[in-house]
């Protein structure tokens, strides 16, 4: 048998999700098993979402079958390799990515521990192999999911905390967004909202690409900590929701290139989309990655007449992942205090309320709470 191939038998312990409205509970438990086409990781740092507690009190009703481990994004180290693994070693230090793609079916997708996805074969994935996450000491997880990290980088020259990383999952997301619409050194690029957990990682994530940042929102002291990370290259719009001053007073030095909405299920009925979109170029880009549930006021008639592209984004590619570990390793995006970002509290999972609660209060520039089995 390979020697990567091993088996783990020791207990350990994890955090149980029975049914929902938030009944977890910490529990002790036999460690996943690997298998051809996984790996085990030691968890170090397992994301905690600003909407967590929503999630798994069912306040935001994301499915997913019961009981499991809940979890997200996770930095970690190879515990366990299937015998089909070729490069990841035991010991090394992985960035694992919760957002699994069907090997055979492109169209099944699933937020590992967090969302079993809209389609049979998505319920299929959560319901098996992959139903249990990373709030946990080891986790079970695909091979092509573990992204090798350079410690010595990362940890020694650059001198982050593991906890610092984490924010690559948030990075994670706009990351692909942009990327999907092609950004360009020296674009302009509208990004609302602009304070959130993900709205404040595009921000950052759009200046590290060289471009220009218009950051809107409708909290003005919150906009005005946006502007603080580089005031030379980042200008910051009000939301008034008169479409046609928003309009005017995102253009007065130009129309905008790009424009990436990011925004959360209750900003349906915001006017934000119509003036942002009004604000573009022609043969300008749009990337909708927001998460309104209903219908959305589109400007039709503009983007006809104006050849805009307007493009939906759900998370990113494998690629995109690759290409911003391989960023953050240059230094060309920065991490941690010296990119401006709280290093983010560590928790144990017996605290894991104290997690959700600090997670759900501090949304924006880092901060907030990572779980530390």
């Amino acid at each position: 048998m390979d020697g990567r191939y091993k088996t783990l038998t020791m207990s350990q312990t994890a955090l149980i999700l029975s049914k929902y409205p938030l009944d977890i509970s910490l529990v002790e438990r036999t460690p996943p098993q690997v298998g051809p086409g996984s790996a085990v990781i030691r968890v170090l740092a397992a994301n905690v979402l600003s909407y967590a507690a929503n999630v798994y009190s069912g306040r935001r009703p994301y499915p997913h079958p019961t009981p499991f481990v809940p979890g997200s994004t996770a930095i970690g180290r190879i515990a366990a390799l299937g015998s089909d693994a070729t490069l990841l070693q035991p010991g090394q230090l992985v960035f694992f990515d919760c957002f699994i793609v069907g090997r055979d079916d492109p169209t099944s997708l699933i937020l590992h521990g967090l969302h079993s996805g809209t389609t049979p074969g998505s319920a299929k994935l959560a319901e098996g192999e992959w139903r249990d996450s990373t709030y946990a000491e080891y986790a079970m997880v695909p091979l092509e999911n573990c992204f090798p990290l350079d410690e010595t980088r990362l940890l020694g020259d650059l001198g982050y905390q593991v906890e610092d990383l984490m924010y690559l999952s948030a990075m994670s997301v706009p990351f692909g967004g942009l990327r999907d619409v092609g950004v360009k050194a020296g674009e302009k690029v509208i990004i609302s909202p602009a304070t959130g957990t993900f709205g404040g990682a595009a921000v950052i994530t759009a200046l590290a690409m060289g471009a220009r940042v218009v950051a809107m929102g409708r909290n003005a002291d919150a906009l005005e900590r946006v502007k603080a990370l580089n005031p030379d290259r980042i200008r910051i719009v009000l939301n008034t929701g008169d479409v046609t001053a928003d309009t005017n007073e995102l253009t007065k030095d130009g129309p905008a290139d790009v424009f990436l909405d990011i925004s959360p299920p209750e900003a349906v009925a915001s006017t934000h989309m119509q003036s942002c979109i009004l604000a573009l170029r022609r043969e300008g880009r749009a990337s909708l990655m927001g998460g309104q549930r209903g219908l959305v006021a589109l400007p039709i008639l503009e983007i006809m007449r104006y050849n805009l592209n307007v493009r939906g984004k759900w998370m990113y590619t494998k690629e995109d992942v690759r290409v911003l570990i391989n960023l953050a390793e240059t230094g060309y995006f920065k991490l941690g205090p010296a990119g401006g970002i709280a290093t983010p509290t560590a928790f144990p999972l017996k605290d894991f309320v104290a997690a959700f609660e600090v997670a759900a209060e501090n949304q924006g520039f880092g901060g907030g709470a990572v779980i530390a089995p």
